[in-house]
């Protein structure tokens, strides 16, 4: 598809500005989702080069509140790929945090797959969500891991493994839906660096939220692309280093049973 129009829900979080002109600049078309009216000036801006077109929808995701809602967003702005990159952000504890992260989410997640027409959905998560020790971690490592999503922030943990585990069964039910999961590590305001590891990754680090957004444009642009890929700052290429794992098949669910995903399933 060379000129897809594109639903951005959380437009205005720091990953979505920095991601908004990289979709425009590849043709691509944007609606971007707001809650705040104040906030529009702030995505025109980020979209005026374009060549592709950008537009605003005034929605709050915390008025989605079924299936049907989602689906009625998506009927209004008709896009072949959804982004989602919302949160509640820590803001309005643990209920909004399952509401947005987990529920709204997910809603959005299965209308998208509902939809005949849309072919790509890539979600924005975190790289510690996970039930499994990842083969390529050591104990320490894991025990790391356990501990904050145990112990630290036990229910974004949870609200973001559903959504996680919710796309990777339904968008492997859905023959050539493209279901990207990206998985970054802590989130860093430094300039973009074009050096990162993706794919099988150590379990903590940083990278910059401007590696984030071009990862998961570069991402979008390859046809047949569906999993998770877990991302940190490192030493390769970041051009060079999504490529070699889209070509070697890299996918950083290995070892995350399929079956207890399904028997997981919320909502």
């Amino acid at each position: 598809m060379t000129n897809p129009r594109i639903l951005l829900l959380g437009g205005h979080g720091k990953v979505s500005l920095l991601l908004t002109p990289k979709l425009v600049s590849r043709s691509w078309d944007v609606v971007s989702v707001i809650r705040n009216p104040d906030q529009k000036n702030a995505i025109l801006e980020a979209g005026k080069r374009g060549p592709g077109k950008i537009e605003v929808l005034v929605e709050s995701l915390e008025d989605v509140k079924s299936v049907g809602d989602a689906s009625a967003i998506l009927e209004k702005t008709k896009p072949d790929w959804v982004v989602w990159s919302a949160g509640a952000g820590g803001k309005g504890g643990k209920e909004r945090t399952y509401a947005i992260d987990r529920d709204t989410c997910t809603y959005f997640i299965r209308s998208s797959l509902a939809s005949p027409t849309i072919k790509k959905f890539l979600l924005v998560s975190a790289l510690s969500c996970r039930r499994s020790r990842a083969s390529w971690w050591d104990e320490n490592s894991w025990s790391t891991v356990r501990k904050v999503n145990e112990e630290i922030m036990p229910d974004y943990y949870k609200a973001k493994l559903a959504a996680d585990e919710t796309i990777t069964v339904l968008g492997e039910e859905k023959k050539g839906f493209g279901y990207i999961v990206l998985r970054p590590g802590n989130l860093s305001d430094d300039p973009e660096s074009g050096r990162i590891v993706l794919g099988k990754t150590p379990a903590r680090g940083q990278v910059t939220r401007g590696d984030v957004a071009e990862v998961a444009a570069r991402l979008l642009e390859k046809d047949g692309v569906r999993g998770w890929f877990d991302l940190l700052g490192g030493e390769s290429d970041l051009g060079s280093e999504v490529d070699r794992v889209v070509k070697e098949g890299v996918d950083s669910r290995e070892g995350e049973s399929l079956d207890v995903m399904k028997e997981n399933l919320k909502l």
